[in-house]
């Protein structure tokens, strides 16, 4: 497939291909063709109806070519197949996109492993929410060591996220950028901080309970 025949797909169809799934083309072990046929699987949905006829005029390939892909992507056990009788008793074929998920899964978390310093924090951020990660959240867990952000900081923003109720990396996310403009690079920084912050809580709360409003009479 051509560069401009690529062009006039994304043109003529908003087929969204997410960076961090395009710097993984090679541990597909698939062609830029079958990516493109497999990213228009994924932009449909996990479980779509087979439709030939329409990828074919959308993606602007013959059938023999996009049964050749389709093909190639169930070779690789990134996609199936299924065959499902419809309401009206109607044999209906379907993409199914659990095995491409389940590869993804196992290709992020191989990398993510490497990259982990003391113990898994991907397993620590699971079991603090109660759920598995998904992959768009293993990609901002990597980004931030990626970026130099220590382990222990990442602990100390989970710890404020449950103290807060919030199973949610973005809330994370937004604490880890506010502590790196503070320039908060380890534990004790964020435990200082802290520190200070209930302590002139505390002292405000003793002015206000130990104000004597019998001095303030003007007689």
């Amino acid at each position: 497939m051509k560069s401009e025949e690529l062009l006039k797909i994304f043109k003529s169809k908003n087929i969204v291909i997410p960076l961090y799934l395009y710097k993984l083309i090679d541990k597909f072990d698939i062609d830029l063709d079958s990516f493109v046929v497999l990213m228009y699987f994924y932009n449909e949905g996990l479980n779509i109806l087979f439709n030939p006829e329409q990828i074919t005029e959308e993606l602007g390939l013959d059938s023999i070519k996009l049964m050749e892909h389709v093909s190639k992507l169930i070779d690789k056990k990134l996609i199936s197949l299924n065959v499902i009788k419809n309401d009206k008793g109607v044999m209906e074929e379907y993409i199914n996109l659990e095995l491409f998920y389940q590869r993804l899964m196992f290709i992020l978390m191989d990398e993510n492993n490497r990259i982990t310093i003391d113990g898994n924090i991907f397993e620590k951020i699971e079991r603090e929410f109660a759920r598995p990660l998904s992959p768009m959240e293993y990609e901002l867990v990597k980004a931030w060591l990626e970026n130099n952000t220590s382990e222990e900081i990442i602990e100390e923003a989970l710890k404020e996220a449950s103290l807060n109720g919030v199973s949610n990396l973005r809330y994370m996310d937004k604490i880890i950028y506010a502590w790196s403009k503070k320039g908060f690079k380890t534990k004790e920084d964020v435990e200082k901080n802290r520190l200070e912050f209930k302590n002139n809580k505390s002292k405000e709360k003793v002015e206000v309970f130990e104000y004597n409003w019998l001095d303030d009479d003007d007689d």
